[in-house]
């Protein structure tokens, strides 16, 4: 076939409502209760071949622990290299495919996703990862659906991206090669979307891929798998497995052909994986890509002049949607004293507003953390802030009895650097600090040194010069900047998403920059009439 392809042009995909009595409510109950009713047993997927160990890890939803969704099938080293080897054996062909047959896939995904899989990768993200219905939906469906979209169109915008200028009888070309070797994909357990575009990302620009999800996020990750293969995405391009990190990491970071990590999660495990890649480099036939992006602490700035029920709006949305699980959640807010009293009632009005619970009813604002490793530690710094004799203005209570259950907690502290202020929590907790109207620029002096993290932030202000007298003071504080808005929410096409300092090399997911660290350029220069005379003008006549 020979054209110059254009593709569909990307659009956000609308948000639906799951709005009492609206037929994706209804479908959405449905699901939710089918999935519930079944005892799923998923497998590990290598070279299209679906891998049943018989080592089984049963599933249950953070929100009804007793409760049984399925089992997984856990892997060990053999299965790594299998899938080592099966992305290597189909990285040939698949990179050779032409480009619109593998946008064709990836477009056929996102048209999956938003008709016959909505409900099921919804449900599934709901049960597993304890969302609720506007979280998944966002999500799961949404951003992945625009993930897959904006992709192929920035691939297209890439490969037409060529020299500028060629000289008389020259022609200069650029194509752009995937990687020599193999990509890692490690995913988190908080954003399915996630979870599907950084094994995708690399695939669709002629990558393979291993893919290792969060232990907590297998079950819906076996969904993104079946959208994959019913899109036509053909064996050995992602591979699925289930084993423990170390695992993972002792076979694929010592492995020649080991080309790229493609990581979200903490920052503590993203330094130690750069660290082994940095240890075996020698090893290597190309220096690896490093994409990742970490931890936050993310924060809202407070100016004297902002309206206070939108701050307290901000707070309470940004801080405790999907109960603070998000790395751009709102979890430390600097409150000029003039406001406090009235941010302080508005906010907590609302949290005494905001119902508790299971997803199976879908009224609940606030669901359960993702684990009991995470329940002991976000109540833990619970514990310990009301041992240190920090003020408790909302919540602090939590239970592990039927699920894993934590109040939104809102602490108030009078150090602005105390232990809640800088280290994440990554849970339902935000710590506020209240501070003399006055010392405004002195307070955001404050909050840039409180933390390793710049990952989101914003300020909130009705006074313009405060605005841009924050944006440029907080200009390294925050890879994603909002100005009067909560700090989370970044859509793709229009927010690309990722910070810096320790919050990860800003490579900015939803943005083209992503898809560039996934491909090699080569330069091709064509002559079409070659020399045949060594010498020069300048050789000539000049004794």
């Amino acid at each position: 076939m020979n054209g110059f392809f254009k593709v569909p042009v990307a659009k956000n995909e609308p948000v639906k409502s799951y709005a009492p009595g609206n037929p994706e409510t209804l479908e959405l109950k449905n699901k939710i209760q089918e999935l519930r009713n079944q005892h799923r047993d998923i497998p590990m997927y290598i070279n299209g071949v679906e891998i049943r160990t018989g080592n089984t890890h049963s599933i249950h939803p953070p929100h009804d622990i007793k409760h049984t969704l399925g089992e997984y099938h856990q892997g060990d080293a053999s299965h790594v290299k299998q899938a080592i080897d099966a992305a290597l054996a189909a990285k040939t062909e698949w990179a050779n495919l032409s480009w619109e047959n593998r946008a064709s896939i990836f477009l056929k995904a996102a048209e999956l996703i938003a008709g016959p899989y909505r409900a099921e990768i919804n449900a599934a993200t709901m049960l597993c990862q304890s969302k609720n219905p506007y979280q998944a939906e966002i999500d799961a469906a949404c951003e992945l659906i625009d993930f897959f979209r904006f992709n192929v169109q920035y691939m297209s915008e890439i490969y037409s991206e060529q020299p500028p200028e060629n000289s008389p009888g020259v022609w200069n070309r650029l194509e752009y090669r995937p990687l020599e070797g193999f990509i890692f994909a490690l995913t988190p357990f908080n954003f399915t979307s996630i979870a599907g575009n950084l094994p995708g990302t690399p695939a669709l620009m002629g990558n393979t891929v291993v893919w290792k999800p969060a232990e907590s996020q297998i079950y819906s990750a076996q969904v993104i798998m079946k959208v994959f293969k019913e899109a036509g995405l053909p064996d050995g391009v992602i591979n699925l497995v289930y084993v423990s990190g170390p695992v993972a990491g002792d076979v694929i970071f010592k492995h020649p052909d080991f080309a790229g990590l493609h990581f979200t999660g903490s920052t503590g495990v993203f330094q130690h994986l750069w660290k082994e890649i940095g240890n075996n480099i020698a090893n290597y036939r190309s220096y690896p890509r490093i994409v990742g992006e970490t931890g936050g602490k993310d924060f809202v700035m407070v100016h004297k002049s902002a309206d206070p029920q939108e701050v307290a709006v901000a707070l309470a949305r940004g801080a405790f949607e999907f109960q603070g699980q998000k790395c751009s959640a709102a979890s430390r807010a600097y409150i000029p004293q003039s406001l406090w009293p009235e941010v302080k009632s508005r906010l907590c009005s609302m949290l005494d507003d905001m119902k508790m619970g299971p997803v199976e009813d879908l009224t609940n604002f606030i669901n359960a953390v993702i684990d009991k490793k995470a329940f002991d530690k976000i109540s833990g710094y619970i514990a310990n802030a009301k041992r240190d004799g920090i003020e408790i203005v909302h919540g602090g209570n939590y239970s592990s009895e039927v699920g894993y259950f934590i109040e939104p907690t809102v602490l108030l502290a009078k150090d602005p650097k105390y232990t809640t202020m800088c280290e994440e929590i990554f849970g339902p907790v935000l710590t506020l600090y209240v501070y003399e109207d006055e010392k405004f620029e002195d307070t955001m002096k404050i909050l840039d040194e409180s933390s390793m993290y710049a990952l989101t932030g914003s300020i909130f202000s009705k006074d313009r010069y405060a605005v841009e007298v924050a944006t440029r003071m907080l200009s390294n504080s925050a890879g994603n900047f909002y100005i009067n808005d909560k700090p989370t929410g970044a859509v793709v096409g229009q927010q690309p998403f990722g910070g810096a300092r320790g919050s990860g090399t800003n490579d900015k997911a939803g943005a083209k920059v992503n898809l560039m660290r996934w491909v090699s350029m080569r330069t091709i220069k064509e002559t079409f009439v070659s020399p045949t005379q060594y010498e020069y003008p300048f050789h000539k006549g000049n004794n």
